[in-house]
């Protein structure tokens, strides 16, 4: 097998991996998308670029939200401050539920930002992707290399059961790397429930590659002298 060959597929499974958790999310930081959307969406009164963040059943409470902030804003002041960061901590709230994530309140700009969540929001910024393209094969690279090069050291199992111990133990885990990356990009990523029928999902974009950051990136892996399982159905 060569590893070289996976690259392109496999990092296109690996866009759909980038999880909007902990510290790799960024629609619930001041600088995120949607909080950015709404801001401006205060001050010019229109609310459609952000009701694209949010469910159709959810428009209707975004909308009457939008319509007391902004009168509320009038008052100036204290009241406006408050208006605000009322208006954007329902907005990312409603989000964030629609993409089945909690809220946990809004997060400060600059934050730690996943580095493939910010190379693809450079990339859509200059319309060209091929930043993002090259961090996740490098991710790929060194997810695969790394759980390969370990089954690669083992022998099947035979005679020796301790060995063959060691060569499934390398084994599991190299098969449920790949069933997640292949899941990522068949199944849909952590977004994938807040697409509607018929629509591109607007969020697929926003992930954290789940290929092992703590690999080397070095040569190819040499090809195992071992066959998996003839049975490729059972559970590991």
């Amino acid at each position: 097998m060569n590893p070289k060959k996976l690259l392109a597929p496999l990092s296109l499974a690996l866009a759909a991996l980038l999880l909007p958790t902990g510290a790799r999310a960024h629609c619930d930081t001041l600088d995120g998308p949607v909080v950015v959307a709404a801001k401006a969406a205060l001050d010019s009164g229109k609310l459609s670029p952000v009701l694209a963040w949010v469910q159709p059943a959810d428009e209707a409470e975004i909308k009457a939200a939008f319509a007391k902030a902004r009168a509320a804003r009038k008052a100036g002041g204290d009241a406006r401050e408050v208006a605000d960061t009322w208006f954007l901590e329902t907005l990312v709230r409603v989000h964030r539920a629609g993409e089945g994530a909690p809220f946990t309140g809004l997060k400060p700009a600059g934050g730690d930002l996943d580095p493939a969540v910010a190379a693809m929001d450079r990339a859509i910024a200059k319309g060209d992707p091929a930043e993002v393209e090259r961090l996740l094969q490098a991710a790929v690279h060194q997810g695969l290399e790394k759980h390969w090069t370990r089954l690669a050291a083992e022998k099947a199992p035979a005679d020796d059961v301790n060995a063959g111990r060691r060569w499934v133990a390398a084994y599991v885990p190299l098969v449920h790397w790949a069933e997640g990356v292949n899941a990522a990009a068949t199944k849909g990523g952590a977004h994938a429930g807040h697409a509607q029928a018929g629509a591109a999902d607007p969020h697929a974009a926003h992930a954290a590659p789940a290929a092992d950051p703590h690999a080397a990136h070095g040569r190819a892996p040499a090809k195992a002298p071992v066959k998996p399982a003839a049975d490729a159905k059972h559970a590991h």
